[in-house]
């Protein structure tokens, strides 16, 4: 007799809820349909009021399957909670580059890092009356020098109940040698993975999802990669959205925002989840 192989459940988490109304949107109607199992909230973001709040957690009413992750927001073009935040650029955090540059030259205040990030998760218990199931990073923030020590602190004192996001692929070397991002992901990655099991604060055992959304490509075929070796209880990121006058304010990323929206509704989608022995269910 075959044996059927058990399927690997699998995170999929849409990020950037709050960045902009599109964006709230597309990751509303993909929890109602079912096809993603995780959101990242960013507090930060200009798209959070309470109708965005109550209207998500409709849809989180009726499908309780769903994770609910605060998105850690520490680069622009977005603005700090706390006032003495530093260093900033004209009031906003600084740029991606410059954020890991000021990290890699150790000139962020730990301190006052962590009490940013304190004030983002204080903003999302209020919203939503309990802590997050998980935390992670936009732009990866919470893999940075400097960075890390404070956000791993942060999460291990004030919600030691969640997981955080890892952003290191479960793959053999010589599969993740050919996408240049991922691979620094899963450098920064190693150092964090190990200042998290210091200090007995959990993290998804494997990702993916890393490409350049700037270029496009294919989404369904970059899901199709995304799915392969990826372990048990992996994550798999994903920014679907709709373009907005918000959206294109804030963010290179817009079009296939709008591309990914469509693959992750459509009919492939699920047929992709079968061909690969994955399931978005908990149990």
């Amino acid at each position: 007799m075959t044996q059927s192989v058990p399927l690997r459940r699998i995170w999929l988490c849409a990020d950037d809820y709050g960045m902009a109304p599109g964006v709230n949107r597309a990751i509303r109607e993909l929890i109602k349909l079912k096809r993603i199992n995780a959101t990242s909230i960013m507090v930060a973001g200009p798209a959070i009021d309470r109708t965005e709040i109550d209207s998500l957690k409709q849809e989180l009413a009726n499908n309780p399957d769903c994770a609910l992750g605060l998105h850690a927001t520490l680069t622009a073009p977005f603005h700090p909670l706390t006032m003495h935040f530093q260093p900033l650029d004209g009031g906003r955090f600084l740029s991606l580059g410059n954020t890991l540059q000021a990290a890699l030259l150790r000139r962020f205040d730990p301190e006052m890092v962590q009490a940013e990030l304190l004030a983002q998760l204080t903003a999302f218990k209020e919203f939503f009356g309990r802590a997050p199931d998980y935390v992670d990073g936009h732009q990866h923030v919470q893999l940075f020098p400097q960075i890390r020590d404070a956000f791993v602190a942060m999460v291990r004192d004030n919600a030691p109940q969640a997981w955080v996001r890892q952003c290191g692929r479960a793959l053999p070397l010589k599969q993740r040698l050919g996408n240049p991002k991922a691979l620094f992901l899963d450098m920064l990655s190693d150092t964090f993975r190990k200042r998290c099991s210091s200090v007995g604060v959990a993290y998804n055992p494997g990702f993916a999802g890393a490409y350049d959304m700037v270029r496009g490509g294919d989404f369904a075929l970059a899901m199709t990669g995304f799915l392969q070796g990826l372990p048990d209880q992996g994550l798999v990121m994903c920014h679907p959205g709709f373009v907005d006058e918000t959206l294109l304010s804030l963010d290179d990323v817009t079009d296939q925002r709008e591309q990914e929206f469509g693959f992750l509704s459509g009919n492939d989608f699920p047929r992709l989840l079968l061909a690969s022995n994955v399931t978005l269910s908990r149990s």
